[in-house]
């Protein structure tokens, strides 16, 4: 298995983890139990976005072009 491979399949198993520690959170009553699944996940989006960032910079993932500002309004639009 090369880098790149790798690194993507880390990335989608962390993404996989982040959603599932968020329905997590949402259903937790108990406040000790909800701030520690917080503290993961947080530990976890960092993480995330530091591996991104190896994986940008080796060519690995390619982000979508930026949206335009007439494209941001109206997502903007529609969803007030």
């Amino acid at each position: 298995m090369n880098e790149k491979v790798m690194i993507n399949d880390v990335l989608s198993g962390v993404k996989s983890s982040l959603s599932t520690y968020q329905t997590a959170i949402s259903e937790a009553e108990n406040m000790e139990l909800r701030q520690t699944l917080q503290q993961i996940r947080n530990n976890d989006e960092t993480f995330q976005y530091e591996l991104f960032k190896v994986a940008q910079t080796k060519g690995y993932y390619k982000p979508a072009a930026k949206a335009t500002v007439t494209e941001i309004n109206d997502v903007k639009t529609n969803l007030q």
